[in-house]
């Protein structure tokens, strides 16, 4: 074995421990006092990461969040968006009701709330297309809906160290609630698409899909395009959760979240310990 080879085997391993930490931390609802070994160096090696935990969770995926990276936490991929999956257990339909959603925030790890409008695909995307223009993607049907992202991770300080460690471990999510959907979006004027988030009954934020650095579309191509580059185009039926349209709100286990999404309804959700 040459030394290349060597060298490129323990850094393989070294990227799969990391994610069997994250995987076996999120299985046991625990948390994380740091990050488990040496944070990826780029996004390219933190997807590698990402991919080694889908294979290590007894899951299958439905779809993707998609969050923005601020300009000043690029790498030289020239991403200003990323990808994190949504599995099919943690995945939820808003029935009127309050929806229990699982967090690691008992555990002491992160977890929040994010208003979302989302994407569901009505056609796959042509495997052999890398790149997306957001004109483009809007040409790909697709129905609109409102939803709520749980943003939760065993890893408290997960935000802060950045978006190689978002990605590491799936994009720092833990379920999506669907509620219903915004018909004829491509034709909505997106300043009217508006949102608020409540906690415990205190406005914590408001925005809608105009908040959305690029709007829909552009979180659309993203995805469309990020995807396909990774080895996975979208296929028919798959979810794109389009980014944060109000804020990341913090939430504790016993909270309630109330999310308005004006004209086209409200969902409530009750954080509990996951695991």
């Amino acid at each position: 074995m040459s030394n290349d080879q060597g060298s490129q085997q323990q850094a393989s391993a070294a990227l799969d421990e990391i994610a069997r930490t994250f995987v076996e931390a999120r299985r046991d609802g625990r948390s994380l006092p740091d990050f488990p070994g040496a944070i990826p160096e780029d996004l390219v090696t933190a997807y590698q990461v990402q991919d080694l935990a889908i294979g290590r969770w007894d899951d299958s995926v439905v779809g993707w969040k998609v969050g923005y990276i601020a300009a000043e936490r690029r790498d030289n991929s020239g991403d200003d968006r990323l990808l994190g999956p949504i599995f099919k257990r943690n995945l939820w339909n808003a029935t009127g009701s309050i929806v229990e959603i699982p967090v690691f925030a008992a555990a002491g790890g992160f977890a929040a709330v994010e208003a979302e409008y989302v994407l569901e695909l009505q056609a796959d995307a042509p495997a052999d297309k890398l790149d997306w223009t957001p004109e483009e993607a809007e040409a790909l049907p697709a129905r609109l809906l409102i939803g709520v992202e749980v943003a939760s991770s065993p890893l408290k300080t997960i935000n802060v160290l950045g978006p190689r460690v978002v990605v590491s471990d799936f994009g720092n999510n833990n379920g999506l609630v669907l509620g219903g959907e915004v018909p004829n979006w491509t034709r909505c004027d997106e300043p009217e698409l508006r949102a608020q988030t409540e906690i415990d009954g205190v406005v914590v934020g408001t925005g809608g899909a105009s908040t959305l650095p690029g709007g829909l579309r552009a979180a659309y191509a993203f995805a469309l395009s990020r995807s396909a580059k990774r080895g996975r185009p979208l296929k028919k039926g798959e979810l794109i959760a389009t980014g944060n349209a109000t804020g990341i709100h913090d939430i504790a286990v016993g909270q309630l979240a109330l999310i308005r999404f004006a004209g086209y309804g409200d969902i409530s959700c009750k954080a509990v310990p996951a695991g």
